[in-house]
């Protein structure tokens, strides 16, 4: 039986869904933020179905994003479990403040690189730096591996990364029930932005000013996973669904509209990233600007693949304009 944990979070995503398997070990995939609320919450909902957090065997994390691992050391602590997780994202794990440090750095060089003022970055650098609180590290046990089964009394579940939405994204596959616990990796009722991060290990793409093609790879992953027979996907965040190919075409026609999209921005004149996160999304491409940055330079990485716009450094700027 997977029990279906919502935990609530802080950000704007709303809840995010834990899974209890119960079964032999007694697993949770994904643990909720860093918080008091999250803890009694899914101390409670734990307690409802006859379990305790101190009952816990196994804890596998998804990816390396706060509201999915915050808790792994609370809960470790408490329950002697096991923490699994991907190989590439045990260091990370372990060390979260270190990996986000360097994962700020790495922001704040992209958004100076792509025209973002820098009175914004370094307000959005303090923010990200008070919102790190809700992360969390525990000691990794055992590390999973692209393709390795992790095992259980009645089941068995393929572990498999798909990078994009982030370089850890791992998804666990039950091929007798055709079940897909997904993390973020597909959500039916919001589209995952591919966040630019870090590369963790495993597969990655940088283009010539070194960061990585989140996009590009998302969509790749996304193809591996249209081609899986999966019954039912049961994500980080909303209600379980099913027809996870009819969503994935979907999401590949959103980012070709939205690739041509800013094509046609860029042929009208040349700019930088961020004018053109200004010109689709207005102020919320200041207040959330490594987000839409993010957004801008994944599908800017699609017409680049495609020779349809070239990068031209304009004194340490990057301005996109028309191949």
């Amino acid at each position: 039986m997977i029990h279906t944990l919502p935990v609530p979070t802080p950000f704007a995503v709303g809840r995010v869904n834990c899974y209890l398997i119960d079964d032999d070990p007694l697993t949770l995939v994904d643990t909720g933020p860093n918080s008091g609320k999250a803890l009694v919450e899914l101390s409670d909902m734990l307690r409802e179905r006859g379990r305790r957090i101190e009952d816990l065997e196994r804890i596998v994390i998804t990816h390396q994003h706060s509201d999915h691992l915050g808790l792994v050391g609370v809960l470790a602590d408490r329950s002697g479990a096991e923490v699994a997780v991907l190989d590439h994202l045990a260091p990370l794990v372990e060390r979260f403040g270190e990996h986000a440090d360097a994962n700020d750095e790495l922001a704040v060089a992209l958004m100076l690189r792509h025209g973002i003022p820098r009175d914004v970055v370094t307000a959005l650098a303090a923010v990200s730096r008070a919102y790190r609180g809700w992360g969390g590290s525990a000691n990794v046990a055992s590390l999973l591996r692209d393709g390795e089964e992790l095992g259980f009394a009645g089941r068995t579940l393929q572990v498999l990364h798909r990078p994009g939405h982030s370089p850890s994204d791992t998804l666990l596959y039950d091929a007798a029930s055709g079940e897909l616990i997904g993390g973020d990796h597909l959500i039916k009722h919001i589209s995952s932005n591919p966040l630019i991060s870090r590369p963790l290990g495993g597969r990655s793409g940088e283009p010539g000013d070194g960061r990585p093609r989140a996009l590009v790879m998302y969509m790749e992953s996304l193809r591996e996973t249209r081609a899986m027979p999966v019954s039912r996907v049961l994500p980080g965040h909303g209600e379980a669904f099913g027809d996870h190919a009819a969503l994935i075409d979907e999401r590949f026609s959103m980012h070709e509209r939205r690739a041509r999209r800013i094509g046609r921005l860029i042929a009208e004149q040349p700019r930088t990233a961020h004018e053109l996160a200004q010109a689709i999304w207005g102020n919320v491409a200041v207040t959330q600007a490594y987000l839409t940055l993010s957004e801008v330079l994944g599908h800017v990485d699609l017409l680049l693949e495609r020779g349809e716009v070239v990068e031209v450094d304009r004194g340490g700027v990057v301005v996109l304009s028309s191949a």
